[in-house]
Protein backbone atom coordinates (compact mmCIF):
# COMPACT_ATOMS: atom_id res chain seq x y z
CA UNK A 1 0.00 0.00 0.00
CA UNK A 2 2.86 2.28 0.59
CA UNK A 3 3.32 2.03 -2.76
CA UNK A 4 0.74 3.36 -4.09
CA UNK A 5 0.19 6.09 -1.64
CA UNK A 6 3.49 7.32 -2.61
CA UNK A 7 2.38 7.00 -6.12
CA UNK A 8 -0.88 9.02 -5.03
CA UNK A 9 1.16 11.88 -3.78
CA UNK A 10 3.70 11.64 -6.99
CA UNK A 11 0.89 12.93 -9.14
CA UNK A 12 -2.76 14.02 -7.45
CA UNK A 13 -2.91 17.60 -5.81
CA UNK A 14 -2.25 18.06 -2.42
CA UNK A 15 -5.24 19.31 -1.22
CA UNK A 16 -6.68 16.05 -1.89
CA UNK A 17 -8.39 14.50 0.96
CA UNK A 18 -7.41 10.92 2.38
CA UNK A 19 -8.73 9.68 5.53
CA UNK A 20 -6.53 7.54 7.50
CA UNK A 21 -2.95 7.73 8.91
CA UNK A 22 -2.23 4.58 6.27
CA UNK A 23 -4.70 4.94 3.44
CA UNK A 24 -6.55 1.99 2.47
CA UNK A 25 -7.04 1.25 -0.89
CA UNK A 26 -10.48 -0.69 -1.60
CA UNK A 27 -10.72 -3.51 -3.99
CA UNK A 28 -14.35 -4.58 -4.04
CA UNK A 29 -18.01 -4.85 -1.87
CA UNK A 30 -21.14 -7.02 -1.17
CA UNK A 31 -23.83 -5.98 0.49
CA UNK A 32 -22.70 -3.95 3.82
CA UNK A 33 -19.35 -4.82 3.23
CA UNK A 34 -15.51 -4.01 1.57
CA UNK A 35 -12.59 -5.38 1.45
CA UNK A 36 -9.19 -3.40 1.68
CA UNK A 37 -6.05 -4.71 -0.55
CA UNK A 38 -4.64 -6.63 2.36
CA UNK A 39 -7.86 -8.72 2.09
CA UNK A 40 -9.01 -7.10 5.14
CA UNK A 41 -12.92 -7.22 5.54
CA UNK A 42 -14.76 -3.87 6.71
CA UNK A 43 -18.77 -2.79 7.58
CA UNK A 44 -19.61 0.27 6.09
CA UNK A 45 -20.88 2.82 7.67
CA UNK A 46 -19.89 5.71 5.44
CA UNK A 47 -21.16 4.07 1.71
CA UNK A 48 -18.66 6.05 -0.62
CA UNK A 49 -19.70 9.38 1.45
CA UNK A 50 -23.65 8.40 1.50
CA UNK A 51 -23.36 7.12 -2.20
CA UNK A 52 -23.89 3.19 -2.35
CA UNK A 53 -27.34 3.69 -1.31
CA UNK A 54 -29.04 0.06 -1.89
CA UNK A 55 -25.66 -2.63 -1.07
CA UNK A 56 -22.32 -2.76 -2.52
CA UNK A 57 -22.23 -4.75 -5.88
CA UNK A 58 -26.10 -5.22 -6.06
CA UNK A 59 -26.66 -7.69 -8.53
CA UNK A 60 -29.79 -5.56 -9.72
CA UNK A 61 -27.54 -2.43 -10.71
CA UNK A 62 -24.42 -4.66 -12.32
CA UNK A 63 -26.56 -6.48 -14.42
CA UNK A 64 -28.41 -3.26 -15.51
CA UNK A 65 -25.01 -1.92 -15.84
CA UNK A 66 -23.21 -4.66 -17.84
CA UNK A 67 -26.79 -5.43 -20.30
CA UNK A 68 -26.76 -1.35 -20.83
CA UNK A 69 -22.98 -1.65 -21.73
CA UNK A 70 -23.45 -3.86 -23.87
CA UNK A 71 -25.49 -2.23 -25.86
CA UNK A 72 -24.34 1.28 -26.54
CA UNK A 73 -22.41 3.14 -23.57
CA UNK A 74 -22.36 6.77 -24.77
CA UNK A 75 -24.27 8.82 -27.10
CA UNK A 76 -25.16 12.74 -24.92
CA UNK A 77 -28.33 14.78 -24.75
CA UNK A 78 -28.16 15.35 -28.17
CA UNK A 79 -30.29 12.39 -29.47
CA UNK A 80 -33.10 10.49 -27.83
CA UNK A 81 -32.30 8.67 -24.37
CA UNK A 82 -35.13 5.86 -23.38
CA UNK A 83 -33.03 5.22 -20.13
CA UNK A 84 -32.79 9.11 -19.42
CA UNK A 85 -36.42 10.00 -20.33
CA UNK A 86 -37.92 6.89 -17.75
CA UNK A 87 -36.09 7.65 -15.18
CA UNK A 88 -36.91 11.56 -15.40
CA UNK A 89 -40.22 10.78 -15.41
CA UNK A 90 -40.28 8.45 -12.05
CA UNK A 91 -38.02 11.22 -10.25
CA UNK A 92 -40.38 14.30 -11.76
CA UNK A 93 -43.32 12.05 -10.07
CA UNK A 94 -41.59 11.24 -6.68
CA UNK A 95 -39.90 15.20 -6.60
CA UNK A 96 -43.30 16.72 -5.00
CA UNK A 97 -42.93 19.25 -7.62
CA UNK A 98 -45.64 20.58 -10.36
CA UNK A 99 -45.33 19.96 -13.68
CA UNK A 100 -41.56 19.31 -13.16
CA UNK A 101 -38.44 19.22 -15.27
CA UNK A 102 -35.42 17.30 -14.94
CA UNK A 103 -32.13 17.96 -16.16
CA UNK A 104 -29.56 15.00 -15.51
CA UNK A 105 -25.63 16.42 -14.34
CA UNK A 106 -22.77 13.86 -13.61
CA UNK A 107 -22.39 15.09 -9.42
CA UNK A 108 -24.26 16.79 -6.83
CA UNK A 109 -21.47 19.82 -7.57
CA UNK A 110 -22.65 19.98 -10.98
CA UNK A 111 -26.35 19.53 -9.93
CA UNK A 112 -25.67 22.82 -7.61
CA UNK A 113 -24.19 24.53 -10.14
CA UNK A 114 -27.04 24.12 -12.56
CA UNK A 115 -29.72 25.23 -9.88
CA UNK A 116 -27.89 27.81 -9.11
CA UNK A 117 -27.47 29.40 -12.70
CA UNK A 118 -31.31 28.18 -13.25
CA UNK A 119 -32.42 30.24 -10.01
CA UNK A 120 -30.16 33.68 -11.30
CA UNK A 121 -30.90 33.99 -14.77
CA UNK A 122 -34.87 33.11 -14.01
CA UNK A 123 -34.44 35.83 -11.15
CA UNK A 124 -32.18 38.28 -13.17
CA UNK A 125 -30.39 38.63 -10.02
CA UNK A 126 -27.15 37.11 -8.77
CA UNK A 127 -27.64 37.41 -4.98
CA UNK A 128 -27.98 33.86 -3.53
CA UNK A 129 -28.91 33.54 0.46
CA UNK A 130 -27.36 30.64 1.69
CA UNK A 131 -27.20 28.86 5.28
CA UNK A 132 -24.00 29.02 7.87
CA UNK A 133 -22.16 25.98 8.17
CA UNK A 134 -23.09 24.75 4.18
CA UNK A 135 -21.79 22.84 2.02
CA UNK A 136 -22.67 22.64 -2.16
CA UNK A 137 -19.97 21.43 -3.62
CA UNK A 138 -16.37 21.97 -4.79
CA UNK A 139 -17.03 24.54 -8.29
CA UNK A 140 -16.14 27.84 -8.26
CA UNK A 141 -19.98 29.11 -7.91
CA UNK A 142 -20.96 26.38 -5.42
CA UNK A 143 -17.38 26.86 -3.71
CA UNK A 144 -19.02 30.56 -3.05
CA UNK A 145 -22.55 29.94 -1.48
CA UNK A 146 -20.53 27.31 1.11
CA UNK A 147 -20.55 28.26 4.39
CA UNK A 148 -18.01 26.55 5.84
CA UNK A 149 -14.36 27.62 5.49
CA UNK A 150 -12.93 24.28 5.34
CA UNK A 151 -14.51 23.35 2.09
CA UNK A 152 -13.79 27.26 0.88
CA UNK A 153 -10.80 27.80 -0.60
CA UNK A 154 -11.56 31.06 -2.18
CA UNK A 155 -13.50 34.24 -0.93
CA UNK A 156 -13.71 34.87 -5.26
CA UNK A 157 -17.13 34.56 -6.25
CA UNK A 158 -19.70 35.24 -9.31
CA UNK A 159 -22.39 35.30 -6.60
CA UNK A 160 -23.32 37.20 -3.64
CA UNK A 161 -24.01 35.67 -1.10
CA UNK A 162 -25.98 36.59 1.91
CA UNK A 163 -25.69 33.96 5.42
CA UNK A 164 -28.65 33.12 7.62
CA UNK A 165 -29.33 32.05 10.48
CA UNK A 166 -31.03 28.01 11.27
CA UNK A 167 -28.98 25.12 10.21
CA UNK A 168 -27.77 24.61 13.49
CA UNK A 169 -29.72 23.88 15.73
CA UNK A 170 -27.64 23.30 19.07
CA UNK A 171 -24.92 25.65 18.72
CA UNK A 172 -24.73 29.87 17.87
CA UNK A 173 -26.92 32.65 19.50
CA UNK A 174 -30.14 31.03 19.26
CA UNK A 175 -29.04 27.80 20.64
CA UNK A 176 -30.67 28.23 24.04
CA UNK A 177 -34.46 29.35 22.74
CA UNK A 178 -37.12 26.83 22.30
CA UNK A 179 -37.96 25.25 18.69
CA UNK A 180 -40.87 27.61 18.43
CA UNK A 181 -38.76 30.46 19.42
CA UNK A 182 -35.61 29.53 17.31
CA UNK A 183 -37.99 29.36 14.33
CA UNK A 184 -38.92 33.01 14.75
CA UNK A 185 -35.58 34.37 15.83
CA UNK A 186 -34.51 32.93 12.54
CA UNK A 187 -37.27 34.29 10.40
CA UNK A 188 -36.75 37.67 11.96
CA UNK A 189 -32.83 37.31 10.90
CA UNK A 190 -34.03 36.34 7.18
CA UNK A 191 -36.27 39.75 7.41
CA UNK A 192 -33.43 41.38 8.12
CA UNK A 193 -30.82 39.79 6.13
CA UNK A 194 -33.33 40.85 3.12
CA UNK A 195 -33.60 44.49 4.47
CA UNK A 196 -29.85 44.97 3.60
CA UNK A 197 -30.05 42.95 -0.24
CA UNK A 198 -29.75 45.11 -3.06
CA UNK A 199 -32.73 44.31 -5.51
CA UNK A 200 -34.45 40.80 -5.67
CA UNK A 201 -32.23 38.24 -4.34
CA UNK A 202 -32.59 35.10 -6.56
CA UNK A 203 -33.06 32.36 -3.65
CA UNK A 204 -32.36 30.83 -1.17
CA UNK A 205 -30.63 26.86 -1.07
CA UNK A 206 -30.68 24.82 2.08
CA UNK A 207 -29.28 21.67 3.05
CA UNK A 208 -32.82 20.30 4.60
CA UNK A 209 -30.10 18.57 7.04
CA UNK A 210 -26.45 19.17 6.21
CA UNK A 211 -24.08 16.78 5.02
CA UNK A 212 -20.03 17.39 5.60
CA UNK A 213 -21.30 20.53 8.63
CA UNK A 214 -22.16 17.22 10.68
CA UNK A 215 -25.73 16.41 10.13
CA UNK A 216 -26.98 19.59 11.67
CA UNK A 217 -30.93 20.31 10.57
CA UNK A 218 -33.40 22.98 12.15
CA UNK A 219 -36.57 22.06 13.85
CA UNK A 220 -39.33 20.78 11.40
CA UNK A 221 -41.27 23.51 9.75
CA UNK A 222 -38.30 26.58 9.61
CA UNK A 223 -37.98 26.03 5.98
CA UNK A 224 -41.60 26.28 5.63
CA UNK A 225 -41.69 29.35 7.60
CA UNK A 226 -38.49 30.86 5.34
CA UNK A 227 -40.55 29.93 2.08
CA UNK A 228 -43.32 31.86 3.42
CA UNK A 229 -41.13 35.42 3.64
CA UNK A 230 -39.53 34.51 0.57
CA UNK A 231 -42.56 33.60 -1.35
CA UNK A 232 -43.12 37.99 -0.34
CA UNK A 233 -40.42 38.85 -2.86
CA UNK A 234 -40.50 36.03 -5.27
CA UNK A 235 -37.48 34.43 -4.57
CA UNK A 236 -37.32 30.90 -5.30
CA UNK A 237 -36.04 27.89 -2.70
CA UNK A 238 -33.53 25.51 -3.60
CA UNK A 239 -33.51 22.11 -1.82
CA UNK A 240 -30.28 20.73 -2.04
CA UNK A 241 -30.85 16.92 -1.36
CA UNK A 242 -27.66 14.99 -2.74
CA UNK A 243 -27.32 13.46 1.16
CA UNK A 244 -31.13 13.92 2.05
CA UNK A 245 -32.67 12.49 -0.61
CA UNK A 246 -34.44 8.80 -1.58
CA UNK A 247 -35.41 7.89 1.73
CA UNK A 248 -32.30 7.86 3.62
CA UNK A 249 -33.74 10.03 6.81
CA UNK A 250 -36.39 7.29 7.12
CA UNK A 251 -39.20 9.81 8.25
CA UNK A 252 -39.16 11.11 4.79
CA UNK A 253 -38.06 9.89 0.89
CA UNK A 254 -36.88 13.75 0.39
CA UNK A 255 -35.50 16.42 3.40
CA UNK A 256 -37.88 19.21 2.34
CA UNK A 257 -40.97 17.03 3.64
CA UNK A 258 -39.82 17.97 7.02
CA UNK A 259 -40.94 21.23 6.14
CA UNK A 260 -43.72 20.91 3.55
CA UNK A 261 -46.37 22.92 4.83
CA UNK A 262 -45.58 25.84 2.43
CA UNK A 263 -45.52 23.40 -0.50
CA UNK A 264 -42.56 21.81 -2.13
CA UNK A 265 -39.23 23.61 -3.38
CA UNK A 266 -39.07 25.44 -6.63
CA UNK A 267 -36.05 23.68 -7.50
CA UNK A 268 -34.52 20.23 -6.17
CA UNK A 269 -31.00 19.01 -6.62
CA UNK A 270 -30.31 15.54 -6.28
CA UNK A 271 -27.17 13.34 -6.62
CA UNK A 272 -24.98 10.54 -4.81
CA UNK A 273 -27.74 7.78 -3.68
CA UNK A 274 -29.39 7.22 -6.93
CA UNK A 275 -26.81 6.00 -8.93
CA UNK A 276 -25.40 3.75 -6.15
CA UNK A 277 -21.88 4.69 -7.19
CA UNK A 278 -22.65 5.38 -10.37
CA UNK A 279 -22.05 9.51 -11.60
CA UNK A 280 -25.49 10.70 -11.18
CA UNK A 281 -26.63 14.00 -9.87
CA UNK A 282 -29.07 16.10 -11.01
CA UNK A 283 -32.00 19.23 -10.97
CA UNK A 284 -35.61 18.78 -10.34
CA UNK A 285 -37.47 22.48 -11.14
CA UNK A 286 -40.96 23.47 -11.79
CA UNK A 287 -41.03 23.85 -15.97
CA UNK A 288 -41.45 27.78 -15.89
CA UNK A 289 -38.11 27.86 -13.48
CA UNK A 290 -36.38 25.31 -15.93
CA UNK A 291 -37.07 26.67 -19.26
CA UNK A 292 -36.04 30.20 -18.50
CA UNK A 293 -32.95 29.61 -20.04
CA UNK A 294 -32.82 31.70 -23.13
CA UNK A 295 -29.49 30.03 -24.88
CA UNK A 296 -28.89 26.38 -26.00
CA UNK A 297 -27.60 23.70 -23.83
CA UNK A 298 -26.76 20.29 -23.56
CA UNK A 299 -24.77 17.46 -21.12
CA UNK A 300 -21.98 15.60 -22.96
CA UNK A 301 -22.29 12.98 -19.91
CA UNK A 302 -25.04 13.99 -18.39
CA UNK A 303 -28.08 11.18 -18.71
CA UNK A 304 -25.72 8.85 -20.00
CA UNK A 305 -27.32 5.66 -20.67
CA UNK A 306 -25.46 3.40 -18.48
CA UNK A 307 -25.54 5.43 -15.34
CA UNK A 308 -29.28 6.38 -16.12
CA UNK A 309 -30.03 2.42 -16.35
CA UNK A 310 -28.21 2.23 -13.13
CA UNK A 311 -30.06 4.28 -11.42
CA UNK A 312 -33.77 2.93 -12.59
CA UNK A 313 -32.82 -0.42 -11.84
CA UNK A 314 -31.64 1.36 -7.94
CA UNK A 315 -34.92 3.15 -7.32
CA UNK A 316 -36.69 0.21 -8.46
CA UNK A 317 -35.29 -2.03 -6.03
CA UNK A 318 -35.22 0.92 -3.05
CA UNK A 319 -38.78 1.78 -3.96
CA UNK A 320 -39.97 -2.27 -3.98
CA UNK A 321 -37.76 -3.10 -1.00
CA UNK A 322 -39.32 -0.29 1.15
CA UNK A 323 -35.54 0.73 2.01
CA UNK A 324 -36.62 4.19 3.19
CA UNK A 325 -39.07 1.86 6.01
CA UNK A 326 -35.97 0.05 6.35
CA UNK A 327 -33.77 3.30 7.42
CA UNK A 328 -36.37 4.77 9.59
CA UNK A 329 -36.58 1.06 11.69
CA UNK A 330 -32.86 0.11 11.54
CA UNK A 331 -31.61 3.84 11.94
CA UNK A 332 -34.07 4.41 14.80
CA UNK A 333 -32.75 1.22 16.74
CA UNK A 334 -29.09 2.32 15.76
CA UNK A 335 -29.42 5.87 16.91
CA UNK A 336 -31.23 5.10 20.07
CA UNK A 337 -28.15 2.24 20.38
CA UNK A 338 -25.92 5.09 19.69
CA UNK A 339 -27.19 7.28 22.39
CA UNK A 340 -27.39 4.97 25.19
CA UNK A 341 -23.53 4.31 24.74
CA UNK A 342 -22.93 7.97 24.42
CA UNK A 343 -24.56 8.99 27.26
CA UNK A 344 -21.92 8.13 29.45
CA UNK A 345 -19.25 8.95 27.86
CA UNK A 346 -18.19 12.62 28.34
CA UNK A 347 -16.14 13.10 24.95
CA UNK A 348 -19.97 13.20 23.12
CA UNK A 349 -21.59 16.33 23.26
CA UNK A 350 -24.58 14.88 21.18
CA UNK A 351 -25.86 12.26 18.96
CA UNK A 352 -28.90 13.92 16.14
CA UNK A 353 -29.78 12.70 13.04
CA UNK A 354 -32.78 10.98 10.98
CA UNK A 355 -32.86 7.29 9.97
CA UNK A 356 -29.64 6.22 8.63
CA UNK A 357 -27.68 9.74 8.66
CA UNK A 358 -26.22 9.65 12.14
CA UNK A 359 -23.55 12.18 13.48
CA UNK A 360 -21.91 11.95 16.77
CA UNK A 361 -20.05 15.37 18.00
CA UNK A 362 -16.91 15.46 19.77
CA UNK A 363 -16.00 17.76 22.35
CA UNK A 364 -13.35 18.23 25.32
CA UNK A 365 -14.41 16.98 27.91
CA UNK A 366 -16.98 19.20 30.18
CA UNK A 367 -16.46 22.06 27.89
CA UNK A 368 -18.31 22.43 24.36
CA UNK A 369 -14.98 23.04 22.87
CA UNK A 370 -15.12 20.79 19.14
CA UNK A 371 -12.73 18.10 19.70
CA UNK A 372 -10.98 17.13 16.68
CA UNK A 373 -8.15 15.00 17.78
CA UNK A 374 -10.73 12.84 19.41
CA UNK A 375 -12.74 12.51 16.27
CA UNK A 376 -9.16 11.66 14.55
CA UNK A 377 -8.54 9.08 16.88
CA UNK A 378 -11.98 7.70 16.92
CA UNK A 379 -12.03 7.38 13.19
CA UNK A 380 -8.65 5.28 13.12
CA UNK A 381 -9.77 3.17 16.20
CA UNK A 382 -13.36 2.15 14.16
CA UNK A 383 -11.13 1.15 11.13
CA UNK A 384 -8.68 -1.56 13.41
CA UNK A 385 -11.76 -2.49 14.44
CA UNK A 386 -13.12 -3.21 10.98
CA UNK A 387 -15.40 -0.30 10.65
CA UNK A 388 -15.47 2.62 8.28
CA UNK A 389 -17.11 5.83 9.01
CA UNK A 390 -17.30 9.64 8.02
CA UNK A 391 -16.76 12.53 9.83
CA UNK A 392 -17.38 16.58 9.29
CA UNK A 393 -18.51 19.37 11.42
CA UNK A 394 -18.45 22.90 10.09
CA UNK A 395 -15.49 25.26 11.03
CA UNK A 396 -13.86 21.79 13.34
CA UNK A 397 -14.05 18.23 11.84
CA UNK A 398 -15.55 16.87 15.18
CA UNK A 399 -18.72 14.92 14.58
CA UNK A 400 -18.40 11.69 13.61
CA UNK A 401 -20.62 10.56 10.27
CA UNK A 402 -22.55 7.52 10.00
CA UNK A 403 -24.44 6.89 7.03
CA UNK A 404 -24.86 3.23 6.35
CA UNK A 405 -26.23 1.59 2.86
CA UNK A 406 -30.50 1.66 3.62
CA UNK A 407 -30.42 -1.94 3.18
CA UNK A 408 -28.57 -2.26 6.74
CA UNK A 409 -30.03 -5.87 8.69
CA UNK A 410 -30.30 -4.94 12.94
CA UNK A 411 -27.33 -7.56 13.70
CA UNK A 412 -25.02 -5.20 11.69
CA UNK A 413 -26.59 -2.28 13.13
CA UNK A 414 -25.49 -3.84 16.27
CA UNK A 415 -21.76 -4.92 15.47
CA UNK A 416 -21.08 -1.52 13.92
CA UNK A 417 -22.15 0.17 17.08
CA UNK A 418 -20.54 -2.39 19.30
CA UNK A 419 -17.20 -1.64 17.09
CA UNK A 420 -17.82 2.38 17.50
CA UNK A 421 -18.15 2.28 21.35
CA UNK A 422 -14.70 0.25 21.81
CA UNK A 423 -13.53 3.22 19.64
CA UNK A 424 -15.27 6.03 21.22
CA UNK A 425 -14.08 4.75 25.09
CA UNK A 426 -10.45 4.37 23.51
CA UNK A 427 -10.74 8.05 22.31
Amino acid sequence: MTDLYDRHRAVMPEWLALYYQHPIELTHGEGRHVWGADGRKYLDFFGGILTTMTAHALPEVTKAVSEQAGRIIHSSTLYLNRPMVELAERVAALSGIPDARVFFTTSGTEANDAALLLATAHRRSNQILAMRNSYHGRSFSSVGITGNQSWSPTSLSPLQTLYVHGSVRGRGPYASLGDAEFTAACVADLRDMLGQARGGVAALIAEPIQGVGGFTSPPDGLYAAFREVLAEHGILWISDEVQTGWGRTGEHFWGWQAHARSGPPDILTFAKGIGNGMSIGGVVARAEVMNSLDANSISTFGGSPVTMAAGLANLTYLLEHDLQGNARRVGGLLIERLRAICAQLPVVREVRGRGLMIGVELVEPGTDEPNQRAAAAVLEAAREGGLLIGKGGGHSTSVLRVAPPLSLTVAEAEEGAAILEQALRAA
